[in-house]
């Protein structure tokens, strides 16, 4: 199962650009929707899941719309930073770089103490706001309700903020980074008690897999 920021037109374009041609059986696109190999189409949303995420966010943003301009007000005071609102009611922010984004989620962090409600998916540079009911972590654990898979059976990887609230082991028994994830990253992995690889990507992962799971590779 592929777990991703991406949307799901950007994630199967990823899998066709890289010859990937063994197909998931599952994938988790932006962050939070759970879609599965359709019969009639080539993919389609797996349980009621996708709706429900998807009334949460609109009710968030018709909320939230004070905290949100809180947000933009604050990020307009950085220089090169930008506020995003789309058409779809996607809400986000873009910084100059990674650290100029940690130095907005100072107060942004704060801010969120007083907002339970509010969660964001953060990647490097790039920010999405959001319920903070629907995540990676969450959707991980509602896929595994629905397949009757319990947490003893659940291997989870990433490097990045936005993969933070899948690495949990409430949701997953195995859990492992890559060596050339971010500090952080690799932090909350060790607080964990999960798996840090020396080796960067996919050498990673497999070096993660033959941590846990005693595999031979020739």
């Amino acid at each position: 199962m592929i777990n991703t920021g991406r949307s799901l037109s950007q994630t199967l374009a990823g899998l066709d650009q890289h010859q990937v041609f063994l197909t998931p059986d599952y994938i988790i696109a932006q962050e939070c929707e759970i879609y599965r190999p359709g019969l009639l189409k080539s993919w389609t949303d797996f349980g009621s899941w996708n709706k429900r995420a998807h009334a949460a966010h609109d009710h968030f943003v018709e909320k939230h719309g004070e905290f949100l301009q809180q947000v933009k007000a604050h990020v307009e005071t950085y220089e090169e930073a930008v506020f995003l609102l789309g058409e779809l009611g996607q809400v986000g922010v873009v910084a100059r770089d990674d650290e100029q984004m940690s130095e907005m989620c100072v107060e942004i962090d704060q801010w969120l103490l007083r907002e339970p409600e509010v969660g964001y998916h953060r990647n490097g540079r790039y920010m999405r706001f959001s319920h903070s009911g629907f995540s990676k972590g969450t959707a991980l654990a509602e896929l595994a309700r629905m397949l009757g898979v319990s947490r003893e059976f659940i291997f989870a990887a990433g490097d990045n903020y936005n993969d933070l609230s899948m690495l949990d082991r409430q949701i997953a028994e195995y859990i492992a980074c890559p060596g050339n994830a971010l500090e952080p990253v690799k932090n909350h992995l060790r607080q964990q008690g999960g798996f840090v690889a020396e080796k960067f990507a996919s050498e990673g992962m497999i070096e993660a897999l033959v941590h846990f799971f005693k595999l031979r590779v020739a």
